[in-house]
């Protein structure tokens, strides 16, 4: 059985910084892309960082770049962000999510809050 467990949310003051991260089991973690997205009350998920399969490349959205990072560590089945300068607006339910060919997975999320 898959399980994709998120942790590291809370509150945190704007400026402030959290790392998330996503325990993963059930599956062959190196053949899965890992992605994390977000999505605050009222707004549609999206897509906030992804990296690929070993780790070498990743993307993100405008709204974070220079701020996230993800990371991956294939030996511990797990998945990170990294998240600096925090603002109100990226506050948010994170969610994992590991995508590989027509399988997805996602997590149940974690609540960022980020207020002052």
């Amino acid at each position: 059985q898959v399980h994709l467990v998120e942790s590291g949310g809370g509150l945190v003051q704007p400026g402030g910084s959290l790392r998330l991260s996503c325990a993963v089991s059930g599956l062959a973690f190196s053949n899965y892309a890992m992605n994390w997205h977000r999505q605050a009350p009222g707004k549609r998920r999206e897509l906030v960082a992804a990296i690929t399969r070993v780790g070498d490349s990743s993307i993100y959205a405008d709204s974070v770049k220079g701020r996230f990072t993800i990371s991956r560590d294939n030996t511990e089945n797990a998945v990170f962000l990294q998240m600096s300068s925090l603002r109100p607006a990226d506050a948010a339910v994170y969610f994992c999510q590991a995508v590989h060919d027509q399988d997805n997975y996602w997590g149940q999320g974690t609540q960022v809050t980020v207020s002052s």
